[in-house]
């Protein structure tokens, strides 16, 4: 594998996190992720339902919560309205521990003996293109996503919703420095693979086999320059149309499904 090369801030309040630096939520919201976090035995404190509600999936939801020992407690919609964060809970929302991130040498003893596919992001804020990532990580067999402690959004509710249940089953690793980290995962036999839409390959064209990192740039400024030096190589997705890039997360679902492609590829 070769390689290559407007508004006014106000004042923030010491009660408020910084921006990018929101803790982990103690809820989840929307009853497909309460289910994926009953099957993945998330701890769970208890479980909100609406009162009006007894029908279709919250059977299910309620025979899986007895089944566990997790209280269930029946209450107006009106209180789930008043608590919900994503305003879309679909008549269930979960108590839960915070979602836990992982250390990097967990991710790195956890693919020990196989060839580590990782996800790294460097300063995502969104947190439906963070949550997008998580859950086409998980379908695409990414093994850990890396985001910085700092500059980035955080495992909030609002993830958690759009991930559907993904955050069970990906570990998160935050780290404190993106730069360090793949210098890291490059003396563990990782390459390095950075998008960038000034790449020197087109996606397609490069080889993303063996063990691998993909690094996605933040939503409007993309890799920061430190970012794409520290990369072995910089892939591009072919831009045939008026529009100039990709939201994050789909350039990031597209470069996870050609790790996959060329994978089987090479499989079969």
């Amino acid at each position: 594998m070769g390689k290559g090369k407007a508004f006014e801030k106000r004042p923030r309040k010491e009660s408020e996190p910084e921006p990018g630096t929101e803790e982990s939520t103690n809820q989840i919201e929307g009853r497909n992720p309460v289910i994926e976090a009953l099957k993945s035995e998330h701890p769970i404190n208890k479980i909100l339902i609406d009162s009006g509600d007894k029908k279709g999936s919250v059977v299910k939801i309620v025979g899986m919560a007895k089944e566990k020992g997790v209280m269930v407690k029946y209450v107006d919609r009106k209180k789930l309205d008043e608590i919900s964060a994503t305003r879309n809970h679909q008549g269930v929302i979960a108590e839960i521990a915070a979602y836990e991130t992982v250390e990097l040498e967990d991710l790195l003893e956890k693919t020990k003996g196989k060839e580590p596919f990782f996800l790294i992001l460097d300063e995502i804020m969104d947190p439906h293109n963070l949550g997008s990532m998580v859950r086409t990580a998980n379908a695409a067999g990414v093994d850990g996503i890396i985001i910085p402690k700092r500059r980035s959004v955080g495992l909030t509710v609002s993830v958690a919703k759009v991930a559907q249940g993904a955050l069970e089953h990906v570990p998160v690793a935050k780290v404190p420095n993106i730069a360090q980290t793949m210098d890291r995962l490059k003396e563990q036999g990782l390459w390095i693979a950075g998008a960038d839409m000034k790449g020197e390959q087109l996606h397609y064209e490069a080889n993303l086999l063996g063990p691998i990192a993909l690094v996605i740039g933040g939503e409007g400024k993309g890799l920061s320059e430190l970012t794409k030096k520290k990369c072995d190589f910089l892939v591009k997705l072919p831009m045939e149309g008026a529009i100039s890039s990709l939201n994050a997360s789909v350039a990031g679902a597209v470069l996870m499904y050609e790790v996959v492609r060329q994978r089987k590829t090479k499989e079969a």
